[in-house]
């Protein structure tokens, strides 16, 4: 009786040692499977980043990334610019919009933003609402709250909802940090992108947009095509016009040859004035050798260009003479997902460093 007794406690020790290690292996798995499911989220993240050409794109397709692959309800991202906060990414109906726009003024939220945790917020049956909600009582019974930071600097927020009461409750929240960080991790990659379309302008004697419109909504329209062709064109004898004539006559000079390379090219081609005597265009999809032909044309015409030198008024009586601008190019091939940047660079470059009198069509 007490061998059977002694055997019975035996295989009961066993079969909990067996079920703590069966558990522990089964989390462990979980975990590795959850480190996995993170690296190929953030491997998605870092597609979208050569992918897509502004931000907004970029920042609404990590969002439809987070929605899919962790099974999210509803997805958030919401940015503060130092004086707005804006939605740039959500599956929300936009009719709510305002709502999830102004969760930094809901007190349930404001500890959060202020010491950088998250907030969870349940309700308990359908008849309630939660605290941020002002016009809605079907969509959203739980949310998370997630305060967003770039070295300690806050920068906005992202909130997940579900239609569930208590639908959180159990979730690994480390997962989310990780998922948040993610995000503030894409977002400081695209940071500088951000700022450099927001800086540009357009240019008062071209009207073209200056050069930072290339790298970011002029990105969008290159980038539809697997390659293009970059040309840059500089302005040789501007600096020439400029001392023997006037500056006025330098700015007609400018206004005169950009008018007529916006007549003549296509919308689809990217034109700006990249800077002083220096234009950039992007022939988007053309490789170069269905370019050449038309830009030598293009070069051709517009060094007959005559442009009349600016006189004050009283010196209208003096004889009207007429300028004539001398171009040198340069052109080169743009890959799609490689930095622009740097080829418009290459071109700046080899023009500064061409000889003054070189008035040429080059490629490199």
């Amino acid at each position: 009786m007490i061998f059977v007794l002694v055997l019975l406690v035996g295989i009961i020790i066993a079969l909990i040692v067996y079920n703590i290690v069966v558990y522990r292996r089964i989390q462990n798995f979980k975990d590795v499977n959850q480190k996995i499911t993170g690296l190929n989220v953030l491997q998605d993240f870092m597609n979208t980043i050569g992918e897509y050409s502004t931000v907004d794109e970029k920042i609404e397709k990590i969002n439809e990334i987070l929605i899919e692959k962790y099974d999210i309800k509803y997805s958030t991202i919401v940015m503060f610019d130092g004086t707005e906060y804006a939605i740039k990414a959500s599956n929300v109906q936009e009719q709510h919009w305002e709502a999830l726009r102004n969760l930094h003024n809901q007190e349930i939220f404001k500890d959060s933003i202020s010491a950088a945790t998250p907030k969870y917020v349940t309700v308990n049956n359908d008849t309630e609402r939660l605290p941020y909600q002002t016009m809605e009582f079907g969509r959203a019974k739980s949310a998370m709250f997630f305060p967003l930071y770039i070295d300690n600097v806050y920068i906005g927020y992202w909130i997940i909802e579900s239609g569930e009461p208590h639908a959180f409750d159990k979730i690994d929240t480390t997962i989310l940090e990780v998922v948040k960080e993610n995000i503030i991790a894409v977002y400081k990659t695209i940071s500088y992108q951000n700022t450099v379309e927001n800086i540009a302008r357009k240019d008062l004697f071209s009207s073209l947009n200056s050069a930072e419109y290339l790298y970011g909504k002029g990105k969008k329209i290159i980038d539809k095509y697997a390659t293009s062709t970059v040309c840059m064109l500089k302005i040789t004898n501007l600096e020439e016009i400029n001392k023997q004539y006037n500056r006025e006559t330098g700015n007609d000079v400018i206004t005169e040859v950009s008018n007529y390379i916006s007549e003549n090219i296509s919308q689809e081609y990217v034109f700006v004035r990249y800077m002083g005597p220096k234009f950039a265009i992007v022939f988007s999809g053309v490789d170069i050798e269905s370019v050449l032909e038309f830009v030598q044309d293009l070069k051709t015409n517009l060094e007959k260009l005559e442009i009349e030198e600016f006189l004050e008024d009283e010196k209208a009586d003096i004889e009207t003479r007429y300028v004539m601008p001398k171009l040198n190019f340069v052109l080169t091939t743009y890959y799609k997902g490689t930095a622009l940047e740097n080829v418009t660079k290459k071109l700046e470059e080899y023009l500064d460093n061409a000889d003054k009198n070189e008035s040429d069509i080059n490629n490199i």
